[in-house]
């Protein structure tokens, strides 16, 4: 290998002083000057000095400052311009989308919508307002279809609550053609007629006036036993109900101010819907009236398969009913709105596969025959 022979020349150490930094004003102009001192061996200490226009560094600052506020002016209106267009486009068609939904939860199908452009809000707008107009159309169809089905379930209703009267009419026609009876027995059957025509009238009447808050009672001061008694006699003169065995008791003061025709409509249409829950070949209900502190109390009681429950809590709603071939859900309806005219109450205490047991409270006027209450039985 090949040896380098050393430089003849001799590098010289070079040491680095302080360096300082100062203003220095030329003429009309200034600078920022920074010296350095240098030290070389066997020299004499020299001194670098750089400098820098103050005056062209100030203004090119100042240059900046203004196109820095310049382009945040433009930035600014940019923004402006770009807000006003996507409020325009988008906020204003969503605000007045959202306006037109809430008119539409609450009915008004009219709330002015209009959708403007092909953007996607305008879409959605265009495709809400065709919906709201089908929507329109179909509830208009629906109140007119309601309309003809509640015309139809009046005319079920008012043949319904007549069946039964003109059962017992055309029962004791069949009577009053047989030879073998008295004058007397024949009387009582004209009563009996006449006394269904009345209940028809009543029904008729109280059809018509059923969407009334509170129906105008007739009262007067019966004995409660005998319209129950009446009742059911009524029930069991029908073929289809004469093996239902219905056992009553009563107290010996059981009476008070109450309208009875519709007391006795009540109990006919507990009746009716009790000999339908019992068994054919084993039915029997027990029903109970006496006097308590609060008004005469009434409990019909029957060994039926129950009130389903599905239907439970609406029982005593218009149209509720299941396993009648012939009624409609129209009679406990019409029984809580009696005892509800007389300030009374009806309720459902028990009901199961042992049977149903309805209690009634119709509250009386006269107070001074106010007696003590009997013991309740389940």
């Amino acid at each position: 290998m090949r040896q380098v022979p050393d430089s003849p020349a001799r590098l010289q150490a070079i040491t680095f002083a302080d360096h300082q930094t100062r203003d220095i004003e030329l003429g009309d102009e200034r600078y920022i000057a920074t010296s350095l001192h240098l030290s070389f061996a066997g020299s004499d200490q020299v001194s670098l000095t750089v400098m820098k226009s103050y005056d062209e560094a100030t203004a090119f600052l100042r240059s900046l400052n203004r196109w820095i506020v310049v382009v945040g002016i433009a930035a600014m209106f940019a923004g402006s311009i770009l807000v006003f267009f996507v409020s325009t486009t988008f906020t204003r068609p969503l605000s007045a989308l959202v306006h037109g939904v809430r008119a539409l939860e609450e009915g008004d199908f009219d709330y002015p919508l209009q959708g403007r452009g092909s953007d996607e809000v305008s879409v959605l707008t265009d495709a809400f307002s065709r919906m709201r107009l089908r929507l329109r159309d179909t509830q208009r169809q629906l109140i007119e279809s309601e309309r003809l089905a509640t015309i139809g379930r009046m005319a079920s209703t008012i043949s319904h609550d007549l069946r039964h009267p003109l059962t017992a009419i055309l029962a004791y026609a069949e009577f009053l053609a047989e030879r073998e009876i008295t004058e007397e027995q024949r009387k009582d059957f004209y009563q009996e007629i006449r006394i269904a025509v009345n209940r028809m009238t009543d029904e008729i009447s109280s059809l018509l006036g059923f969407s009334k808050q509170r129906e105008k009672l007739k009262r007067a001061f019966v004995r409660v036993d005998e319209i129950i008694q009446h009742a059911i006699e009524m029930v069991k003169v029908l073929p289809e109900h004469q093996s239902v065995e219905i056992d009553f008791q009563h107290d010996e003061d059981c009476s008070g101010w109450l309208d009875p025709a519709k007391v006795e409509r009540v109990m006919l249409n507990l009746l009716f819907n009790a000999c339908e829950a019992v068994p054919a070949d084993a039915g029997l209900i027990a029903v109970k009236c006496g006097k308590t502190e609060r008004g005469i109390e009434i409990t019909v009681c029957d060994n039926g398969s129950g009130i389903p429950e599905a239907i439970r809590e609406t029982i005593f709603q218009p149209f509720v009913s299941h396993g009648k071939e012939k009624g409609i859900g129209l009679g406990l309806t019409v029984v809580q709105k009696i005892v509800q005219d007389h300030g009374g109450e009806i309720l459902i205490e028990r009901t199961g596969p042992e049977g149903t047991l309805f209690r009634l409270l119709l509250p009386t006027k006269v107070a001074e025959s106010v007696c003590e209450a009997p013991t309740k039985e389940a």
